[in-house]
């Protein structure tokens, strides 16, 4: 299952309900400076410490702490001076802070050179999007409290928090109805499991385009993963100059011969292919929007990647209007600079990628995965999920082609859209995650 992740503001309504069922403010303060204490010295001997406390319940959280450590027989001073402070609690500011943190402050800190334990979120951290307002501290530890906010997910966010702990300061769970949250953490997924009896078509059929022959690696990075996340069959549709390319390199993936428009429809009436992917090394060309348009006709689900979605950064609308047509779910996989050609700003803030991916999922009514090393998954209904997994290993050449693979893959097995997304970026990030240094060829094997 999936754990909910809360803004600052539905965090600030979590503390007023947990209030209103009878819990004390006082109360939920000292549970959360008992919880920071707790693993300071689950991590540390005892050292001089310096709380940097602030005006606000943050600024409480960390005064709680010290003093528990120092009942403790910890040497705790709440001050300013960092002058022979062996361990810091970074008390100064939450999630919700809103104006800039001063850059003088983070090097101070910085400079002194020793372990920082910061509560809630480092200081100077936007809890909604990740980035500093300001400057921000970078933390060794961070201890929050009855869910991660959207900067523990978010670079660079999640990089300056250091390890993260969620504590319970008995916030009860029943909350959360009440707050309705649509923002959550991925989590490993369930997949789909081939009946006792299934044959391979009952399994899925999946296509994949090709594009020209001095560029089809990346299509069959693509198709194989289609096959390792387990999908029946798996084939490379394309020219037949392409699939001679292809045929000295794969054997269980079939290849489908398609020299006009009129062969690629004909393929694609065929009801047992179950889902498509057209992008990876496509070229950005008339071909491949003339593609995309016609698998978008079919009955198929539908991943469009890299070149498929480059090639309508001129012509947005018509793609759009296709999507919104049909029934069968659409994914786009978009990195950075294709979502930036393909959607712009859309007038949103150019720093919340949470809201920018959530905008472009209801621009286009497309499932979109905004990927990266913090992937956001958007459905145009509005709920989202940040993958937490990811990692810089996953940033080598053929790594997306694999991603678009596996999606495609799962939704070949019948995996809902949205479903199949979020599960295709936890298996990939995991893929990555068991290797040393991979090339996408290793992750297609790891899968």
């Amino acid at each position: 299952m999936r754990t909910a992740i809360l803004t600052p503001a539905e965090m600030y309504r979590a503390d007023a309900l947990a209030m209103a069922r009878g819990i004390s403010e006082k109360a939920l303060i000292d549970r959360a400076g008992q919880a920071v204490a707790e693993e300071i010295v689950r991590r540390y001997g005892a050292r001089r410490t310096v709380v940097l406390a602030g005006p606000g319940n943050n600024g409480k959280d960390g005064i709680v702490a010290g003093r528990i450590l120092g009942a403790w027989g910890w040497p705790v001073v709440v001050t300013d001076d960092l002058t022979g402070a062996e361990l810091i609690i970074d008390a100064l500011y939450g999630a919700g802070l809103n104006r800039a943190f001063p850059d003088e402050i983070a090097q101070r800190v910085k400079a002194a050179g020793v372990p920082i334990v910061s509560i809630d979120v480092p200081s100077g951290l936007d809890g909604r999007t990740g980035q500093p307002c300001g400057s921000a501290i970078q933390a060794d530890l961070t201890v929050t409290f009855f869910r991660k906010k959207p900067t523990h997910l978010l670079f660079p966010g999640r990089a300056l928090c250091g390890e993260i702990v969620v504590a319970d300061i008995g916030i009860p769970d029943a909350v959360l109805a009440d707050i309705a949250p649509t923002l959550s953490e991925n989590a490993r997924p369930m997949l789909p499991e081939p009946r006792g009896d299934a044959h391979k078509f009952a399994r899925g059929h999946a296509v994949v385009w090709t594009g020209p022959p001095l560029n089809t690696g990346a299509a069959r990075l693509a198709a194989q993963a289609v096959a390792r996340a387990g999908a029946g069959l798996v084939s490379l549709a394309g020219t037949p100059e392409a699939l001679a390319v292809h045929a000295a390199h794969v054997s269980s993936i079939m290849l489908k011969p398609v020299g006009t428009r009129e062969d690629f429809r004909l393929l694609l009436a065929d009801r047992r292919i179950a889902s498509v992917c057209i992008g990876p090394a496509a070229g950005v060309s008339d071909a491949t929007c003339k593609a995309v348009l016609q698998a978008l006709k079919s009955e198929a689900a539908v991943v469009l990647d890299a070149d498929a979605l480059t090639a309508f950064a001129d012509d947005a609308g018509t793609l759009f209007k296709a999507v919104k047509a049909r029934t069968a779910a659409t994914v786009m996989t978009p990195h950075e600079g294709e979502f930036q050609r393909l959607f712009g700003t859309l007038g949103l803030d150019p720093l919340n990628k949470v809201e920018r991916a959530r905008g472009a999922a209801a621009a286009s009514g497309a499932i979109v995965l905004y990927k990266g090393p913090d992937t956001v998954i958007a459905h145009p209904d509005g709920r989202c999920v940040i993958n937490g997994n990811g990692s810089s290993k996953l940033a080598v050449a053929g790594s997306g082609d694999v991603l678009a693979g596996i999606i495609t893959g799962l939704l070949a097995q019948g995996m809902d859209g949205f479903e199949a997304a979020c599960a295709g970026a936890w298996l990939h990030a995991d893929a990555g995650n068991r290797c040393a240094r991979p090339v996408a060829e290793d992750l297609v094997a790891a899968l």
